[in-house]
């Protein structure tokens, strides 16, 4: 992002509030120079932070895979989010949440004793098109060629760029990943199959990002009588799913109708948007106005 283009927003840097065209930080941060950090994203409806505990469970989830202790105390996250929100004037935004090592002179071992960079901001969000609600969106495919810690919401993601980029050359919303013949998830979603009415995913490993939507989708599930199971899920598999189904912070869930450039589905369904879908989406905003803080 050119920093022109927001020159008013506020950022929060290292406990400071500043416009962030004017944050700056170390060309010898460890961020910068091994991409050594972990970032989270909050959705935010109304001004209200959706899941914020499922969330921040996450990010402390990750900063211990790094061996990084959270930098700031719950109550703080929360405080520093709802003022940089109150920042924006969009009725839907998303908080960008950022910690890396920290400054130290380059040298692949860890540093210990060194102060984390703590980086946040909020920008208005940019979800689903009404449109693509309606007709669904279209999907390509890839091996999964990224590193082996998927499970790492991790800010090195150059493996994630170049997937999306094989997408986005071709017009297409998601690159969907395939690792040895199994389903991993999209370059930057959670991705479902749905199989005689039930909705399946990929089981937890190191080569998935545990998505905050997992667990939402499990009880939006449970609350709307649609069948979940977390599974192996070979590639024939998708290509043969009666609906697939994508998962984000910022996507919600959303139906993809075209694979490959081939529609999703049979029969009446064949490249619609489908039923279980539906109900997912329905229940999804419902949810949205009762676990929001």
């Amino acid at each position: 992002m050119h920093t022109n283009l927001l020159p008013e927003v506020m950022c929060y840097l290292n406990g400071e509030y500043t416009p962030l065209g004017e944050a700056k930080v170390s060309v010898m941060d460890r961020g910068f120079i091994f991409g050594d950090g972990v970032y989270e994203l909050l959705p935010v409806y109304e001004g209200r932070i959706f899941r914020f505990e499922a969330h921040m469970d996450r990010l402390e989830r990750n900063l211990a895979k790094l061996r990084l202790s959270c930098p700031l105390m719950r109550d703080d996250w929360l405080a520093l989010a709802r003022r940089l929100i109150d920042k924006v004037d969009a009725p839907v935004q998303a908080v960008y949440l950022q910690v890396t090592r920290g400054v130290a002179p380059r040298n692949h071992v860890m540093p210990t004793h060194i102060q984390p960079t703590v980086f946040a901001y909020s920008t208005v969000a940019q979800g689903a098109t009404a449109e693509e609600r309606h007709q669904g969106v279209a999907c390509l495919t890839a091996r999964d060629f990224r590193w082996e810690r998927g499970d790492i919401k991790s800010i090195s993601l150059l493996g994630n760029v170049l997937a999306r980029q094989i997408s986005a050359d071709q017009g297409a919303a998601e690159t969907i990943l395939f690792r040895d013949g199994f389903l991993t998830e999209a370059s930057s979603s959670n991705v479902w199959i749905v199989k005689e009415g039930a909705l399946l995913g990929p089981p937890k490993s190191e080569h998935v990002l545990e998505g905050v939507r997992v667990e939402l989708l499990r009880e939006l599930c449970a609350e709307t009588g649609v069948g979940y199971n977390l599974r192996p899920i070979t590639e024939a598999e998708v290509f043969a799913a009666d609906e697939i189904i994508l998962s984000s912070a910022l996507k919600e869930v959303l139906p993809v109708t075209r694979l490959d450039h081939a529609p999703v589905g049979h029969g009446a369904l064949h490249g619609k948007p489908g039923p279980v879908y539906a109900r997912l989406y329905e229940a999804y905003q419902e949810v949205k106005r009762v676990q929001s803080i």
